[in-house]
């Protein structure tokens, strides 16, 4: 049986402003590489050749740049246009030309999920349910849709974004369905947040009797909504880095698992791991600290940095601060007087920023 993929990568991405006022969220890099390529790996990873990749209106020639006909992993890309954003269920809707009568794995591509999907596809080929879910606990379950079980563990009810939740089981972004799931969404209303929801739609196969499974997130998932997010995911994704150095070491130390890209120099410097330099990235006269990501073509010179994740391009010069927590866009530049770094600073600027400490 052979399963379609569709990815989604169409939305504003208002809550990683001003990051997404030029970027498509699911290109944000995460340990210097597009949040949306480890969507498409773990696809590939599971034999799914054949994937649909939702675009919006907005931000979808850049996602078209960035992932081309897909023949770079090896797959068939077919873009579909979400004219606005009505829901999870609506670009379901949307791609149904596409998807036909094949069964599907959708998968929201500012998801970052460890542990792959593999052994939920393989599932799904020996079982043919009409739906498995992955489910992860949660702190606060009312930003997310929510799970019912049953004692047997079945999926019994779900709510989107519930002010009351029920459980603390919140629904992760990646679905595998049958084809049962389009005269489902055909029925559907949108909601009071104007939303074609996916919990709901699962909701009706659930109330029709058909066999819904849920299991539980191996290792970590994050959804990368939100600045602290997308710094979280790439600790985590740093974090199963090994030690790779194929750039120039000059009078550095590099300690622990680091990546140095080739054409990348570190000069009188310490990197400590786990942390990426990019190809043609300098560190001069710095200090880079763990949980860091340097993008392509970036400057760290005479400034010290740690969890963060530079863009390409980006430079910082001579920071009176230890620059922490922070996210700087593409070609962003920050430079200072380079005084004694007694404190930290956290920046998250948009791309071609400029600013002077």
């Amino acid at each position: 049986m052979e399963l379609k993929g569709l990815v989604l990568s169409g939305g504003k991405g208002t809550r990683l402003r001003p990051l997404t006022h030029t970027r498509a969220k699911q290109l944000i890099p995460i340990a210097g590489k597009p949040n949306l390529f480890y969507a498409l790996e773990d696809l590939v990873a599971a034999g799914i050749r054949d994937i649909g990749v939702v675009l919006s209106p907005e931000t979808g020639e850049e996602v078209r740049a960035a992932l081309g006909d897909g023949s770079s992993w090896g797959v068939r890309i077919t873009y579909i246009v979400q004219e606005a954003p009505l829901g999870i269920a609506h670009a379901v809707k949307t791609a149904q030309p596409f998807l036909g009568d094949s069964p599907f794995v959708l998968y929201l591509g500012d998801n970052l999920l460890s542990g792959g999907i593999k052994h939920l596809v393989a599932e799904y080929r020996q079982t043919q349910p009409a739906a498995i879910v992955l489910l992860t606990p949660v702190d606060d379950p009312r930003a997310f849709g929510v799970a019912v079980l049953d004692e047997q563990g079945r999926v019994v009810r779900l709510l989107e974004k519930p002010q009351n939740p029920p459980s603390n089981l919140a629904l992760v972004g990646v679905y595998l369905f049958s084809p049962g799931i389009h005269p489902v969404i055909e029925g559907l209303r949108p909601s009071g947040r104007g939303e074609y929801e996916i919990t709901e739609a699962i909701q009706g196969l659930v109330d029709s009797g058909q066999k819904v499974i849920a299991h539980q997130v191996r290792g970590w998932w994050k959804d990368t909504g939100k600045p602290e997010d997308l710094l979280d995911a790439n600790r985590l994704a740093l974090s199963t880095l090994v030690r790779r150095i194929e750039g120039e070491l000059q009078e550095a130390q590099v300690v622990g698992e680091v990546v140095v890209e080739a054409g990348a120099r570190i000069v009188r410097s310490t990197v400590r791991g786990p942390a990426y330099i990019g190809a043609g990235a300098l560190v001069e006269d710095g200090f880079v600290g763990p949980y860091t990501a340097i993008g392509k073509n970036a400057r760290v010179v005479s400034s010290e940095i740690e969890y963060s994740i530079l863009m390409d391009e980006a430079q910082v010069y001579a920071l009176p601060y230890r620059l922490d927590s922070s996210i700087l866009g593409q070609g962003v530049v920050v430079d200072g007087k380079g005084n004694a770094r007694r404190h930290s600073l956290q920046l998250v600027l948009g791309d071609r920023s400029r600013v002077r400490l």
